[in-house]
């Protein structure tokens, strides 16, 4: 029988802790293949957020490390500057990202540091018990917002990717997805192109990757990903943000 899938031998086999229909491991998985067909493995690090993706060490076969709740991009940009050899990527989620790491995220994409990012987007907080997140969407209800988040009381969900657009040291932004085999292939696509962009010293990249959260969505996997592409992405469109 012919073998259609082979499993980078940078992903690792530890027992799951993400909940089932999470896509934190379809990201591990596409992060490790771009990892293998740019043959940058002896020198990636790769920077661990604190959040659903805590353990994401226990996953991969490079080197990782791991930084203060919001910190990973000040992290990074550290070790970048001290090593600019190396390929360094953050790893991380909306809360770290976009709630206590917003000034460090902003800062470091506007001084066009040369580093990827990989934001995955699941609108809530998922390690913590599901709270409301920045990027939680009006109406949608979490375990600090029961009624559904209002704008009045808790303001607009933030779209960081169209935030960070406008900074002129980002040189690339995309949104895409892990809902369906089509989104997954995309998302690879531009995950490649943001360590791409790095070996070739072009600035920040970021890219933001709707993710399905079936446990706080409090919905069957089947239903968060019908979710994601029936509500989520008419209101956060997938695709190119800016790329120069």
């Amino acid at each position: 029988m012919k073998k259609i899938f082979k499993k980078s031998p940078l992903l690792l086999d530890p027992v799951t802790h993400y909940c089932p229909g999470c896509g934190h491991g379809i990201v591990h998985r596409l992060v490790c293949e771009v990892i293998e067909e740019l043959n940058i493995t002896e020198k990636v690090l790769a920077i661990a957020p604190v959040g659903c993706a805590v353990l994401a060490y226990d996953y991969w076969d490079f080197d990782t490390t791991e930084a203060a709740h919001g910190r990973p991009l000040a992290v990074a940009t550290g070790i970048k500057r001290m090593r600019p050899d190396l390929i360094v990527f953050t790893y991380q989620g909306d809360g770290d990202l976009a709630a206590i790491g917003t000034a460090e995220t902003v800062h470091a994409a506007n001084r066009g540091e040369d580093l990827t990012c990989i934001f995955v987007n699941n609108g809530v907080y998922g390690m913590t018990g599901g709270q409301m997140a920045p990027t939680t969407l009006l109406g949608q209800r979490t375990t600090t917002c029961k009624s559904g988040r209002d704008k009045k009381r808790d303001g607009y969900p933030l779209k960081i990717s169209e935030m960070l657009a406008v900074l002129d040291g980002v040189c690339y932004i995309e949104r895409t997805a892990v809902n369906k085999p089509k989104n997954v292939i995309l998302t690879k696509k531009a995950i490649k192109r943001a360590f791409v962009n790095q070996i070739e010293g072009k600035g920040f990249s970021m890219v933001e990757i709707i993710s399905q959260c079936p446990t706080y969505w409090a919905l069957t996997p089947e239903e968060a990903v019908d979710k994601i592409e029936n509500e989520i992405i008419k209101e956060t469109p997938l695709g190119v943000i800016k790329d120069v």
